[in-house]
This record gives structure tokens, sequence and C-alpha cells, in this order.
């Protein structure tokens, strides 16, 4: 878990009157990098929170109405936190620094720092509640079954815990696994050995990978059978120890195929079992695994269940919209 920074070391936040804020800096490459070239940080502020923001000197003055000029006093805390754990602000921080969702018992979305996971290209955070609750989960329990919406961050969250728990030596290898199903296609009519047959339907798993660690280190890793990418069908049989191993799209798994993927579970391993219950490329979609499973492992508390929405996908905002449009009519139908 990740350290939140005592912020009295790096700023002071005043209140000029019932409509003003100043902000402090005691560090210039922090101001600087906050404020971004050409401005462009406090510019997008000023967007998503209506305010006026007047960078001068050492220090930052926010005009606008209180909520507002408290909401930017809130981002800023966030973005110095994310600058000097991980030496980076990017657009999306600067929008979850407005919008993120804050916990209960939480004034600030800070408490998402908490969850930081720092990887050799890139650091990730949790850019949601349910995305806190997951790494929490892929931290802690042995088996997590994820459901949600395409978006949500299952599969990349996964990955990146995985592969940071391996390079610590936490555990001794980590297994990706997909079925090997995609609208109605059979392995035997894709040209190639068994490798470049399953490849494309794993090419998700190979994307978040070298987004977060590297196309040289994952190789290596590969070549080494420290990293495992294989259908799920190469699973039977086998007994896990010391490994982490992911079922994607498990949508597209039957019952009994996840049943035996879970029951591979052996000492200190930990499984994951993600997929969109809306996207089952199953001939006979109701044969789809991924619900029965949750209906009835959902009582064992050994096991975590974790359900994304709309809320936590964090890819394009129209993603958002278009899984609620689809999920209407399709509830006007049912």
């Amino acid at each position: 878990m990740s350290e939140i920074i005592n912020l009295e070391q790096n700023l002071t936040i005043k209140k000029i009157d019932k409509q003003s804020i100043n902000i402090q800096f005691f560090k210039n490459e922090i101001l600087s990098s906050l404020v971004g070239a050409f401005n462009q940080n406090l510019n997008q502020l000023e967007k998503l929170t209506g305010t006026k923001i007047y960078f001068r000197g050492n220090s930052i003055t926010v005009k606008g109405k209180s909520s507002d000029t408290s909401k930017v006093s809130e981002a800023i805390k966030f973005l110095v936190n994310k600058l000097i754990l991980t030496k980076s602000i990017d657009k999306d921080d600067i929008i979850m620094s407005v919008n993120g969702e804050k916990s209960e018992d939480e004034q600030s979305n800070i408490h998402s720092l908490k969850h930081l996971i720092k990887t050799p290209r890139q650091s990730v955070i949790a850019r949601s509640k349910k995305q806190s609750e997951y790494i929490d989960a892929l931290r802690s329990n042995d088996i997590i079954m994820a459901l949600g919406p395409a978006g949500t961050g299952k599969s990349f969250l996964a990955v990146s815990v995985a592969i940071t728990m391996l390079i610590e030596k936490k555990v001794d290898r980590v297994i990706l696994s997909r079925p090997a199903v995609e609208a109605g296609e059979k392995l035997g009519f894709l040209p190639g050995d068994m490798k470049e047959k399953v490849d494309p339907y794993l090419r998700p798993l190979y994307d978040a990978l070298y987004d977060l660690f590297g196309y040289e280190k994952i190789q290596k890793k590969i070549d080494t059978g420290e990293i495992e990418i294989a259908p799920l069908a190469f699973m039977r049989g086998r007994t896990l120890k010391n490994s982490f191993a992911i079922l994607d799209e498990a949508q597209n798994a039957t019952p009994t195929q996840i049943k035996m993927f879970l029951t591979r579970i052996g000492e200190n391993s930990k499984l994951v079992v993600n997929g969109d219950p809306s996207q089952v490329d199953l001939i006979n979609k109701s044969n789809s695994g991924l619900i029965y499973s949750k209906k009835i492992l959902k009582k064992i508390k050994e096991i975590k269940v974790i359900e994304f929405s709309h809320k936590d996908v964090v890819r394009h905002p129209l993603v958002s919209k278009i899984i609620q449009a689809y999920q209407k009519d399709f509830d006007d139908k049912s």
C-alpha cells in the first residue's frame, strides 16, 4: 500500500474570502509539473470546475463558488500526491482529481492513491471505488471473480497486480488464460500451429503486459516460463502452486470449465475469473458459466465477488453511454 504524502511539507492552502483561496508551493519543481506546459493542467481544471485559476510566482489563486474552489483544493492535493508518488500527471489524472468517487469516510479521492500499483513503464491507480475494492481483493483474496462491462479495468488491473507480484517474487509464475471462443469461430479453421491459432484470442492480455512492462521484459519472462499464456483447455489436470492465474473473458466458458479452472488452485496461489455477462459468444448463450458460478460461489466467504457497472468504465466517456443505451434497450424488451 502506497504512503500518502505529508502535504504540509509541500504546500499551504489559505482561504482569502468566500470565493477565493490561495495555494502556496514550497518546491518549484512540484508547482511547474502541476501547472503543466503552457498552463495546460490549470486550464483543464478551470474547465472542469468552472473556476478561474491564476498562477503567479510560487502560488496559485482560485476564484469561484465556495464549493468549486474547495473542489479545486482537493484536486490539487490529489495531483500533488500523485506527482510525488509517480513523478507524472496525465490528462486522466486531472479528470479523476475532480470527478473521482470519494469513499464514505473520506473527504477527498486521495484515498485512491493507497491502491497505487507501480510497474516499470507506468503507475496504475484505482479510478473508482469498485476498482479500489478490486485491487484490495486481488492482493488479499485467493479467489476473485469480477463481472462487468468492457472498460472497467478487470483484466488490466488483474494483470498489473499479477506481474507486480511476480517481479516482487511473491509468486513464481503468472498464467493468463482465455476460452478460445470468438463469435462462433473454431480453432481448427484458423491457420498456423497451436500458438498462432491461440494468440489472436489472447491479444488483449499481451497488450496489457506490453503497456505495463515493455515488450522485451515480458518476452523474456514468457521465454523462461515465468509468464504463461494459454487457452483454458490447457489447464485441465494441472495443480497451480506459487502461481497467479487469470481467466479472462470467462463469460465464454461453461460452468464445467470454470469449475475446472478454480479447482486448479494450489499452495500460495491466486485465481482470478473475469468476464462480461453481456458479451457471451457461445452458440448457446445460456451455457455461459459466469453468472452460474457467481451465484453458487458468492456465499463462500473466501471467494471475493466484485460486480462493476457502467459507472466504473474508465475508457472514453462514450463507452459508458453506449453500455447504458444497450442495457436500457435490453431491459425494455425483457
